[in-house]
């Protein structure tokens, strides 16, 4: 009976042990996967900008806007000013957004999808239109897609999207682009 009681308290070591191991190796993946997510590499950054992913997957490399290409675009003397929406959320626009750009409201929401048709029913559907929106990583972003989407359904042939890789306040206001504070 002492064997017995031997064998169970060693293969109950045995188990909690490898349990202990197989957790620490998990949150170890976890930690590592994560530190790669903020530190892309230059391969991989360059594989985002050729073709997007995640919730963004669906938007044409060819309809894609970068942030210092946009800013130029607003700062030059001549040529063509796009209309900029902003289709986040209103405390980030309140924050910091684009100077010159429009509220509209999440396009993740019925609500602000109606506001963005509402906006542009009078405009020509050549207008050169840009929708950014910032709150969070590209592959993450749930509002610009519905706003690309909507803005195509309705005819819109030059809509193009800001693709902003971390943030808004990392990649357009950290760079010192033409940025205005509140409404």
């Amino acid at each position: 009976m002492g064997i017995d009681l031997w064998v169970i308290m060693k293969n109950t070591i045995y188990s909690s042990t490898f349990a202990l191991a197989l957790a620490l190796a998990v949150l170890v993946g976890v930690a590592t996967s994560r530190d790669v997510r903020r530190e892309p590499t230059t391969a991989r950054r360059a594989a985002a900008q050729s073709q997007p992913e995640g919730a963004n997957a669906a938007i044409p490399g060819s309809a894609l806007i970068e942030p210092e290409e946009l800013a130029h675009i607003l700062e030059a003397r001549s040529g063509e000013k796009p209309l900029v929406f902003q289709v986040g959320v209103r405390f980030l626009y309140k924050s910091a957004h684009i100077h010159g750009a429009e509220y509209l409201g999440p396009a993740s929401k019925d609500e602000g999808v109606q506001q963005l048709r509402r906006r542009v029913a009078s405009l020509a559907r050549s207008k050169f239109i840009v929708v950014y929106c910032g709150c969070c990583p590209w592959a993450h972003c749930p509002n610009v897609k519905p706003a690309y989407e909507a803005l195509r359904a309705l005819g819109f042939t030059q809509v193009k999207v800001l693709r902003i890789e971390e943030n808004f306040g990392t990649n357009w206001v950290a760079k010192g682009y033409p940025t205005a504070k509140g409404e």
